[in-house]
């Protein structure tokens, strides 16, 4: 009977033992699984897939290769298609396509990743404050007015058209506009001929026109179509980077909106000038802080404004934008190489120095198409004194793990002052066509 027992308590335990390696062989495979379809990895990074996975695994684990000349392993090209996990690191030895796949036992497929290998891009970081300076292509509606009429009563014609909050107003009867001042002035000219006004209006990315008839205003004696427009915008904000080779920079990490109707501004014209911080207002919770500015009227430098996106502002730079705790140009990160740790980011809190304040990178968030593709936190007590944590006019401050760029910060958690979001800087480099460009050639290292 005794003996029974036994072998009854051992079978249970060798049930055990083999539920729970069963359940840690699923979880490992699901971990392989989960791992992205598509990398972008730098020259000179080794392939490490190994340290996402229990080493029982990755010994059971080969990898083919269509492309073993892209592949160094301890100096030498690697021999053969195909390489075990766990024994190997192979070094990436060239820009190109990889196509890898991964085979259970050596013979059952269970995921193929493909790898885009770009050479290694430097730039000069930033944490400048910068002002901010945009016109608007045409100009933006931001608010709907009542006409008074001749009868006193109140009315809306542009809104009685289908003119609604954030369209862009591009021409006035075929004649572009810029500025509010010009779409007043035709309103009123073409009402007091007894005219329509057609305006052309953009929505997104479709463009019709719209016909108005203006009415007398009794209140300002002028012929109105009852709209609120604005024609600029310019606030506070921080340089991300620029390329000493050909000038392009980046900043702010995220797109520009108009403050009132929160749609993109669509640029005709623009630039940024350096700028000097007088005040902080500090960020509690339930309440962002903010930067309090003032343009440099002899700034150092002057930059164009080409590109108002979702990643920031991109255009070229002019004058001296040096860097003093950066003097020469640094290594930038792709997604798969920032991680979850210490960090720090550059910034201005007073005049116009730069300082640099320590920060945790939360969380990663990768394959994010937008600017929060990491939760980032301030520790550094002097930032944390100085501003409460993150605030308007931060918006662009580089941040650096490991000595390489890796993002910029984006957004204040506004229940959490010392807490936000970044942006890859890889977004960033792409949309600026750093990415793409002649520094991207294999000398560019």
């Amino acid at each position: 009977m005794g003996v029974q027992k036994g072998r009854i308590r051992q079978g249970i335990g060798f049930l055990l033992v083999a539920a729970i390696l069963g359940l840690s062989w699923t979880a490992g495979i699901q971990t392989l699984l989960g791992m992205p379809e598509r990398e972008r990895l730098v020259v000179g990074e080794r392939l490490a897939e190994s340290r996402l996975l229990p080493q029982y695994l990755a010994r059971n684990i080969q990898v083919v290769v269509d492309r073993q000349h892209l592949l160094r392993q301890d100096g030498a090209p690697l021999n053969g298609r195909s390489y075990n996990l766990a024994e190997a690191r192979p070094v990436l030895a060239g820009a190109g396509h990889l196509k890898l796949q991964y085979l259970l036992f050596g013979l059952i497929p269970v995921k193929k990743i493909d790898v885009d290998v770009v050479p290694q891009v430097k730039v000069i970081p930033g944490g400048h404050s910068i002002g901010v300076m945009l016109q608007s292509q045409g100009v933006i509606v931001v608010g709907q007015s009542p006409v008074i009429d001749d009868k006193g009563k109140k009315v809306y014609p542009a809104k009685e058209a289908g003119i609604r909050l954030g369209d862009l107003i591009l021409k006035v009867n075929g004649r572009e506009v810029q500025t509010d001042s010009e779409v007043a002035q035709a309103v009123h000219l073409a009402g007091s001929k007894g005219q329509e006004v057609q305006l052309t209006v953009k929505r997104g990315n479709l463009v019709e026109d719209k016909t108005i008839i203006p009415v007398f205003c009794q209140e300002t004696k002028r012929y109105r179509i009852g709209l609120y427009v604005r024609d600029s915008a310019a606030g506070v904000g921080t340089l991300t980077f620029i390329d000493s080779k050909t000038g392009k920079y980046g900043a702010l990490g995220h797109v520009i909106n108009d403050a009132d109707t929160n749609q993109r501004i669509e640029i005709a014209d623009g630039k940024i000038v350096a700028s000097s911080v007088q005040s902080v207002q500090q960020g509690r919770k339930g309440q962002p802080g903010e930067k309090i500015g003032s343009f440099l009227q002899n700034s150092p430098f002057t930059g164009t404004i080409e590109k108002n996106s979702r990643f920031g502002i991109f255009g070229k730079m002019e004058g001296d934008v040096s860097n003093p705790l950066y003097s020469q140009p640094i290594p930038v990160a792709t997604e798969s190489q920032v991680k979850v740790g210490p960090a720090k980011i550059l910034t201005v809190v007073a005049g116009e120095k730069i300082d640099a304040y320590e920060i945790v990178i939360e969380r990663v968030l990768p394959g994010r198409m937008d600017s929060k593709g990491m939760v980032i936190k301030v520790t550094d007590p002097r930032l944390l004194s100085a501003t409460g944590g993150i605030v308007q006019g931060m918006s662009g401050s580089p941040i650096i793990q490991d000595n390489k760029l890796v993002g910029a910060v984006t957004h204040v958690f506004v229940q959490d002052p010392t807490r936000g979001y970044g942006v890859f800087i890889e977004h960033m480099l792409r949309e600026s066509e750093i990415l793409g460009t002649s520094q991207t050639k294999e000398d560019a290292a």
